[in-house]
């Protein structure tokens, strides 16, 4: 079905069915007269998915690969994804990401218990960050992981943690290789040289103006309080 949608600020023109066409329907748009993506997935893309895993869908297959398709074009939009967990607090976005299985979702959910109203998640698995305007903010999308929790909403970017799992607390600033290599882990990375090279700026100008942490913690409530008062500033503030 043929269908326009504003997703991450982009006029997105999209023929879906499914999942796809399900979760995307808060992000329906009036029909415009100029279009930033067209997104239609041919039979045979869905169909050769479904042959390598058969125990997906084809509603499934088509889900993956319209995420897909969609983020392979987020570069030419000063725009990338990134997996990870991302959550709202007082109008701010704070992003956890991680390997698979390590625990961003049930960070998160640490979370919503210590803040309750205060907070939303704005995607659980896929959010897009694009810089406008000097400003980089966090996009819920329609491509949301397995449990399909998000919000059709544009929040600024207060902060990036990588988490690992500790027996105890802990969180300071994590710059350098390190960080950057692992954040390019956590994205989709293009075949092209150009938007590899895209990749990389963006890259530069995003550790440049958002801070990004290592956070080891476990799954105690405490885990939250300590996230959450250095990416805030709470802590600094209170010295």
């Amino acid at each position: 079905m043929l269908q326009y949608y504003k997703i991450a600020g982009l006029t997105v023109r999209m023929d879906t069915f499914g999942r796809t066409l399900e979760q995307a329907e808060p992000y329906l748009c009036p029909e415009q007269a100029s279009v930033d993506m067209e997104i239609q997935i041919p039979e045979i893309d869905n169909e050769t998915l479904h042959k390598e895993q058969p125990h997906l869908s084809l509603a499934e297959c088509e889900y993956i690969n319209t995420g897909r398709a969609f983020y392979s074009c987020l570069l030419d939009f000063n725009a990338l994804m990134l997996h990870a967990c991302a959550v709202v607090v007082d109008g701010k976005a704070y992003l956890f990401s991680a390997a698979s299985g390590t625990g961003k979702s049930t960070h998160v959910n640490l979370w919503l218990k210590l803040f309750g109203d205060r907070a939303v998640i704005l995607n659980d698995d896929k959010p897009t960050l694009r810089l406008e305007d000097g400003v980089w903010y966090a996009y819920g999308t329609p491509w949301s992981g397995k449990y399909d929790i998000s919000s059709n909403q544009r929040v600024p970017l207060a902060g990036i943690a990588m988490i690992e799992r500790s027996e105890t607390n802990e969180i300071e600033p994590f710059t350098g290789s390190k960080a950057v290599f692992q954040i390019l882990g956590q994205t989709l990375r293009p075949r092209g040289t150009r938007h590899r090279m895209v990749l990389l700026e963006l890259m530069d100008k995003l550790m440049a103006q958002v801070p990004v942490w290592k956070l080891r913690c476990n799954m105690d409530p405490e885990a939250a309080i300590v996230s959450y008062e250095a990416m805030s500033g709470m802590k600094k503030e209170n010295g």
